[in-house]
């Protein structure tokens, strides 16, 4: 027969446990998240097999996706074993963790003059491009067209961890990506470097297939609704658009980006 005490916790709608106790705070998420974790198996792959990174700071993982890591890894990987539901508990809401989660250590920030300038080269550059999804997709895209570097602006684009990273799927580890203060002070060092500097713009007279040459450019893509903003649009050598006989008026960024590399890949005569 329950106790008092254990009928009155009913009555008042706790989560009771004999045994335990009261669940209570450890169970909740927390009032902060961070924002520094990876989430799912391709993004924490990724971190932990580039040698890049350092020793991670915390890896959490479930019973099935430790022997995964093992099996990957062996045991070179210190990890903690978590129930999901816990390892959800410190990641933002709706996070699909797969059961494994990681807090790695940082990723240094590549330089301008990192990026290898070689015949069909591209660097890609985006203009207050904010959402974590759209900059992860374009990084995957950037990973499989063989992209050299990628540009963001310090202030304005997300961190390269979270849903960036899940949806990047590992491609955060294989593009080196420069931060910068100030983008058309970029593209203007790029220029002076030698690469040829292209801003897609939907107004532009001339279509993308007719301005890339097969040298070393970098696309400079804008915003959503925006686009690329005046000043930006300035300094670009010339502006180009994605040719679209359909007649849709415009792309998602991570799809512009996507066909413009497309483009960019194929043999010039």
């Amino acid at each position: 027969m329950a106790s008092p005490t254990e009928r009155n916790d009913a009555r008042k709608g706790r989560n009771f446990h004999p045994k335990g106790g009261s669940r209570g705070r450890s169970d909740r998420r927390p009032a902060t998240v961070s924002d520094d974790w990876i989430w799912g198996w391709h993004a924490v792959e990724a971190a932990l097999a580039n040698p890049e990174r350092g020793k991670p700071q915390q890896l959490l993982v479930t019973a099935d996706k430790a022997k995964q890591v093992e099996a990957r890894f062996g045991r070179t990987i210190t990890f903690e074993i978590a129930e999901a539901h816990k390892i959800g508990l410190g990641l933002p809401q709706g996070a699909v963790h797969q059961g494994i989660a990681l807090r790695p250590a940082p990723l240094e920030d590549a330089d301008l003059d990192d990026f290898e300038q070689r015949p069909g080269a591209i660097v890609l550059v985006l203009d207050q491009v904010t959402d974590p999804q759209n900059v992860g997709a374009i990084l995957r895209s950037a990973a499989a067209f063989g992209v050299v570097g990628l540009v963001l602006q310090d202030r304005n684009a997300p961190k390269l961890s979270g849903a960036l990273a899940k949806a990047a799927a590992g491609a955060v580890e294989q593009v080196p990506v420069a931060r910068v203060v100030n983008l058309s002070r970029a593209i203007d060092e790029l220029s002076k470097a030698g690469w040829r500097t292209v801003g897609l713009e939907g107004e532009a007279d001339r279509g993308l297939h007719e301005v890339l040459d097969g040298t070393p450019t970098v696309l400079v893509l804008g915003s959503e609704g925006e686009g690329l903003r005046r000043l930006v649009a300035e300094h670009c050598d010339e502006l180009a658009k994605i040719a679209m006989p359909g007649g849709f008026e415009s792309l998602n960024v991570s799809a512009a980006a996507a066909v413009a590399l497309y483009e960019a890949s194929r043999p010039r005569k």
